[in-house]
């Protein structure tokens, strides 16, 4: 427990230098994006002195150093101001949509956590044989299928037709029950999850090939303990080390990826807030859109570091 709280300590101790540095590279980006944001809030047609007037009162007239502290004085008081006219908060706009993004990402990581272990499990117990050559059919065609274009497909075999078994896009109303949002966001995480977990199959494929080979797995069989047994409780516990790490560095992968697929099924989450700031030449909604899927992807790799301690504790003692 000890050990848990220090790598805790030490990876929050980093977060305000990540967050920082990644604050910095999303100002100076989005400023240097062609453009004119005055344009854009007040239309082409606005006349020069009521663009000047607005680059005066929102301080882009100012240098970048300084319009860069007022931006962080602003994120602190957690601030991430209005958006173009007409004038929303950033951040309640965010607090909408955010969560519908999450929910749709965690789907998207569990559809990927059960297909890779149950996939990867299978090909490393029946190495080589047809069992395997399925898995591995399925994980290389898989890898070679975009989310976006895996989406339309689920969209017309599941969705169109005479007697479709999910809407093909939108998000149940609350009066639809658990059972509706289910019906809703089922073929959007298949879309999201399924490329992924392809890649992961061959991580826990491989992991557990390399423990299965490794001296103490037939040293306790000639010793009597089941195979089964020795599979379950060491074998497995030691390859998910690696699969961890991979599905860690994914997530922001599945962050962005359903940003698309929010897109294409018609969620309303983050997907159409970045894409009209983009259109819209939007600097605060796209800054407030982006760093909260950076900082989330931050944050779950410091949940994965601490998994690893969980999962294999003979780190603890490194």
């Amino acid at each position: 427990m000890v050990t848990i709280l220090r790598l805790l300590g030490r990876r929050l101790a980093a977060l305000p230098l990540m967050i920082l540095g990644i604050t910095l590279l999303v100002f100076l980006v989005l400023q240097a994006a062609p453009g004119d944001q005055a344009s854009s809030a007040l239309g082409d047609g606005a006349s020069e002195e009521a663009k000047q007037q607005y680059r005066q009162e929102n301080g882009l007239n100012d240098p970048l150093v300084i319009q860069y502290f007022s931006f962080l004085g602003k994120l602190l008081q957690l601030d991430l101001g209005v958006t173009t006219p007409p004038a929303k908060s950033v951040a309640s706009m965010i607090g909408s949509a955010f969560p519908l993004t999450l929910q749709l990402t965690f789907l998207g990581v569990l559809i990927a956590i059960v297909l890779s272990l149950t996939f990867g499990i299978l090909g490393a117990l029946y190495r080589d044989k047809w069992q395997d050559q399925l898995v591995r059919v399925f994980s290389i065609a898989a890898i070679a299928t975009p989310s976006f274009w895996l989406g339309i497909l689920l969209i017309q075999w599941f969705a169109l037709g005479a007697s479709p078994l999910f809407p093909s896009g939108g998000i149940a109303t609350p009066e639809s029950g658990f059972g509706g949002w289910l019906n809703s966001m089922a073929l959007p995480a298949l879309a999201l999850g399924i490329p992924v977990s392809a890649s992961l199959i061959r991580v826990v494929r491989t992991s557990m090939v390399e423990e299965l080979d490794r001296d103490y797995v037939r040293t306790a069989i000639g010793n009597g303990v089941p195979y089964r047994e020795v599979v379950s409780k060491n074998v497995l516990r030691n390859a998910l080390v690696t699969p961890v790490t991979v599905l860690g560095l994914r997530v922001g992968y599945l962050l962005g990826g359903a940003v698309v697929i929010e897109m294409i099924f018609a969620l309303p989450g983050m997907g159409q807030l970045i894409l009209n700031g983009i259109t819209n030449l939007d600097v605060n909604l796209v800054q407030g859109v982006v760093l909260t899927i950076s900082v989330t992807f931050v944050l779950v790799n410091i949940v994965v570091d601490l998994l690893y301690l969980l999962i294999n504790p003979r780190i603890r003692t490194v």
